[in-house]
């Protein structure tokens, strides 16, 4: 499986009942290089038809593979998870090359799904459930795990290989079927992944794959009547569209949405670590993570210092082609999410806070090729300000100066998202304060916001979420149904709560 050469156009088609297939429509799109304008693929786009055929094939597969034994599927997995270490560096390059992130981050991506396929194949022999006493004499109590059925993974790009893996190996490993959208912005890297998950010996029917947009292929996936489980991460609307049409006839739904996200140093942390773990939080994969963090909410006493090094720092940051080792900052994902970001740019300067640096799109030499946007710091910035407080998914961060623990907990948890947090300081005892006080899914101590381990729950509080977590054993609770089982062998009726000897 070559890379793409940069005169080389693919051709990628969805994956329906083990088969290839165009679309019956005849319809494609491009797949784009944000960082040079170049197309790297023509694909297939999908519409309620394929969406159909797709549902189909995972309805038919269910049976024979909810039968198979987990140990079983999960030798399939420890299979994809080879091939991604042996494929790793072609899948990275190719990752930079279509949605821009470094190299260095794309192959952090793909090792996440290694990590993720490993961890998942491993859960073939556990899938654990419980057993506990029973109440009345000669009788056994137990609880297991049962798979949903056809899930409906709808993915965004800023992870193309992470985040399908979270997704779709426990869904597999817990024996349900899987039907597939990758977002338009990256369906080369979906394409690759169920190309290794077909070389792996998946049977026919149980992952099937369907490119398009929201409204052709999205919607009518989540909303088909076949479709039991709906994983999905994205933007706070969508989830939001989606979050309605499944409650009507009661579908369960996972939502991924959005963060906003904060790095707290106190007045006693080591700055110039700090000041990497902000660098790296809100700026790598150009600020296009749920986790980025978009906030920097500092004590007044090492305001100043903190500010002018993050200023320096963003500033020094190179951009450029992310294939290139030297690069540090690689573009937006498409051309029009540089006037997204600029809005908001336009909104700090209209609030009364302090543009530092950046602000604008890159047009220096090759930079104007491509979808590139300057790392942006703004100061002066009040916690009830919208660039404090909506999700910019840009290289944007706001510093806001607050006096102590309790302002700065405070400021933390005062937004509509609740993904992601962290704290410096030196004292383990204000350490572990912010750790009880700080109302996010996940906290750092002396870290950055970004960067997650597939064997502990992904996933955050109010806005962020429905409440589900992805990743390690949480993510079970999403693919699977809870069975309780009582076996009764005394050989006569035994009523519970009434029979009960005393």
């Amino acid at each position: 499986m070559a890379v793409a050469t940069r005169a080389e156009v693919l051709t990628c088609k969805h994956f329906i009942g083990g088969k290839w297939v165009d679309s019956a429509d005849g319809k494609t799109f491009e797949s784009i290089n944000p960082a040079t304008g170049e197309t790297l693929a023509v694909c297939a786009a999908g519409g309620p038809r394929e969406v159909n055929q797709a549902v189909e094939s995972a309805v038919r597969a269910f049976d024979k593979w909810r039968l198979t034994p987990a140990p079983h599927r999960g030798e399939i997995l420890f299979r994809v998870a080879e091939t991604l270490i042996a494929r790793k560096e072609e899948l990275a390059v190719l990752m930079a090359r279509e949605m821009g992130k470094v190299l260095k981050e794309t192959r952090g991506d793909v090792q996440e799904a290694i990590d993720m396929t490993y961890y998942m194949a491993g859960e073939g022999r556990r899938l654990f459930g419980h057993t506990v006493p029973a109440e009345l004499p000669n009788k056994f109590a137990m609880s297991v795990r049962d798979p949903v059925g056809v899930c409906a993974l709808i993915t965004p790009w800023n992870f193309p290989m992470a985040i399908p893996s979270w997704k779709m190996m426990p869904a597999l490993i817990a024996g349900n079927t899987v039907v597939f959208k990758p977002a338009s912005d990256t369906p080369i890297l979906a394409w690759k992944l169920i190309q290794i998950l077909q070389e792996s010996g998946l049977p026919e029917g149980v992952v099937n794959f369907v490119m398009g947009s929201g409204s052709g292929v999205g919607a009518p996936l989540a909303e088909h009547g076949d479709v039991k489980v709906v994983s999905f991460t994205g933007s706070t609307s969508v989830g939001a569209a989606l979050s309605d049409a499944c409650s009507r006839p009661g579908k369960k739904i996972s939502l991924e949405l959005g963060g906003k996200n904060a790095i707290l140093v106190m007045d006693d942390a080591d700055v110039d670590l700090a000041i990497e773990g902000i660098v790296w939080s809100a700026f790598g994969t150009s600020g296009q993570r749920c986790t980025a963090a978009s906030r920097v909410i500092v004590d007044n006493t090492v305001l100043d210092e903190v500010t002018e090094k993050v200023v320096a720092r963003a500033k020094s940051l190179r951009l450029g082609d992310p294939t290139d080792p030297k690069t540090e900052m690689g573009p937006l994902v498409n051309y029009d999410r540089i006037g997204a970001v600029h809005e908001y740019t336009e909104i700090g300067k209209e609030e009364g806070a302090e543009l530092l640096c950046g602000g604008e799109a890159a047009r220096d030499g090759d930079l104007g090729r491509g979808a590139f946007y300057k790392p942006t710091v703004f100061g002066n910035v009040k916690p009830h300000m919208r660039i404090a407080q909506e999700e910019i998914f840009g290289p944007t961060t706001a510093i806001i100066g607050v006096d102590g623990l309790d302002e700065a907990v405070r400021v933390n948890n005062e937004t509509a998202f609740g993904l992601s947090s962290s704290i410096y300081t030196r004292d383990v005892n204000r350490a572990f304060r912010a750790v009880r006080d700080i109302t996010t899914g996940i906290v750092y101590v002396n870290a950055g916001t970004i960067g997650a381990e597939v064997h502990l729950p992904f996933g955050g509080t109010r806005g962020t979420g429905n409440g589900h977590r992805e990743a390690g054993q949480a993510a079970f609770e999403t693919f699977t149904e809870w069975k309780s089982i009582y076996v009764d062998f005394s050989g006569k009726l035994q009523r519970a709560q009434i029979d009960i000897e005393e």
